[in-house]
C-alpha cells in the first residue's frame, strides 16, 4: 500500500468534493463520501501544520532570521 501524502490525499479530497457537487450520489453514499472527505481535511490540516513548524524552526536556526507567523484567511 503506498504512503499517504499530502499531494494525493489532496487530489483525493478535490475529486470527493466534485463527486458531492454533481449530487448524483445517494444519502448513504453522500455521507460515506463526506466522512472520508473530512478525515482528509484533517490529514491535509495536520501536514500543513507540521509544515509550518519545520519551517519555523529553520527560521530560527542560527539566531539570525526571525520567523513571520502565517496569515490564516478565513
Amino acid at each position: 500500500m503506498a504512503k499517504k501524502t499530502f499531494e494525493n490525499a489532496l487530489a483525493k479530497l478535490e475529486l470527493i468534493t466534485s463527486e458531492l457537487e454533481e449530487g448524483n450520489l445517494s444519502l448513504e453514499d453522500s455521507l460515506k463520501k463526506f466522512d472520508e472527505g473530512f478525515k482528509l481535511a484533517e490529514f491535509c490540516n495536520q501536514k500543513l501544520e507540521e509544515s509550518q513548524q519545520k519551517v519555523d524552526l529553520l527560521l530560527q536556526k542560527n539566531d539570525t532570521l526571525t520567523t513571520v507567523p502565517f496569515e490564516k484567511s478565513e
